[in-house]
């Protein structure tokens, strides 16, 4: 296959390169953030982080200066609620600030360390999408929006709850072990006595996080496997649930039961697929160890299948899910703002906002109808791929 055949195809399929290109993103993201020590994969980071901003913002960045701008999404609506109608979003730049002074006086006077740790790292990125979100061009609302809103998720999913088991117990120096005691070694453990291995959880001297002990089938004697922060893979779920979150709300323009489905589906099997992970490392360690081996092969996995079987599902689920579910919103939302003699399914291939007759329109060869000046946006048709000489003139009444 040619490289323009290549491109012909990325640029005809656009939702689908955005997700590609957030796949590769968040691949080197996750990677910065939780590095699998000792591995090759750890020198994949930055070239995934940059192969992936590119085709983004390649795919995002307007054709023309004066382009559309974006349609309103679910995304824009809910930070206009949070935001009073966007009465908050000129303090964002003193919020930012607040953000760090607060985050710095914390690891000062409360944390066991004043050392910047992952999750400070977390705090401050998004204290930094909040100082710049008034300094995007207008054009790219929807990409500033995806930013602001993924860094907030990411906030919610591995930083709030950190800090709230810590008031809890009462505890400021309770690590982010925590997690693997209530999200992921329960869960594996009951998964593996399912399969027929039998196993325990216990506490290990020296150690906040817990053990999972096991006896491999052709080792004879019992293992402990000590599920640290590092390898539950926390950081990994957090960073994609936090991106499928974000890219479905500033892709939908209208809070559908599908949008919905598409969230619930997308958090759940990135927490199963990390559980999924984790047990999978268990298995070749149980079924493949022996007294030669020396468990080297449960800790090869560790290192390289882990990470891979976590990012190999996501991304199969992800495109099996957006080919299976397509984005289409509700016949009633389609016609609620319809203009007087507007047919009720013309719509824009594009924007997806209805044609009339008041904006001049074009016909694809395929018959796909466009707005003139969403057309302009790209050199091909996004529905066939054809180059845009191929179009004529349309308007309304002949639909």
């Amino acid at each position: 296959m040619s490289l323009e055949t290549w491109v012909t195809n990325l640029v005809r399929r656009g939702r689908a390169t955005v997700l590609l290109a957030l796949l590769t993103t968040f691949a080197g993201v996750a990677l910065l953030i939780d590095q699998p020590k000792g591995t090759v994969l750890e020198w994949f980071a930055l070239p995934l982080l940059t192969l992936g901003g590119a085709i983004f913002a390649w795919v995002v960045w307007p054709r023309r200066a004066n382009a559309k701008p974006a349609s309103v999404s679910v995304a824009s609506r809910l930070l206009a609620r949070l935001t009073f109608q966007g009465r908050v979003v000129p303090l964002f730049p003193a919020i930012g600030v607040a953000i760090v002074v607060a985050d710095l006086a914390y690891n000062l006077l409360l944390s066991p360390t004043p050392a910047l740790q992952t999750e400070d790292t977390i705090v401050l990125f998004a204290a930094a999408s909040l100082l710049g979100y008034n300094v995007v061009p207008s054009r790219f609302a929807r990409e500033r929006d995806f930013v602001l809103l993924f860094f907030l998720c990411l906030n919610a999913i591995l930083v709030l709850p950190l800090l709230t088991a810590r008031l809890l117990y009462v505890d400021f120096q309770q690590s982010v072990d925590v997690y693997s005691w209530v999200a992921l070694a329960p869960e594996t453990g009951a998964v593996l006595t399912l399969l027929g291995i039998s196993n325990s959880l216990q506490t290990v001297a020296g150690s906040t996080a817990p053990g999972l002990t096991f006896t491999p089938e052709h080792l004879g004697i019992r293992v402990t496997v000590v599920i640290t922060a590092a390898c539950s893979g926390i950081y990994s779920f957090g960073i994609f649930a936090s991106a499928f979150v974000a890219f479905v709300l500033t892709d939908f323009e209208l809070p559908t039961r599908r949008m919905w489905l598409l969230l619930g589906l997308g958090l759940m099997t990135a927490y199963g697929a990390n559980i999924l992970r984790m047990v999978l490392i268990v298995l070749i360690g149980y079924y493949t160890d022996t007294a030669q081996t020396d468990l080297q092969n449960m800790l090869v996995a560790h290192s390289y299948g882990g990470w891979v079987i976590f990012l190999g599902w996501i991304a199969l689920f992800w495109s099996g899910v957006f080919r299976l579910l397509p984005r289409d919103e509700p016949a009633k939302a389609r016609t609620a703002f319809s203009l007087p003699g507007e047919h009720r399914e013309s719509i824009c291939g594009i924007c997806r906002s209805p044609l009339t007759p008041i904006v001049p329109a074009i016909r694809c060869q395929c018959s796909a109808h466009f707005h003139r000046d969403c057309a302009t946006m790209s050199e091909m048709c996004p529905k066939c791929g054809s180059p845009w000489v191929t179009i004529t003139p349309q308007t309304i009444d002949g639909i």
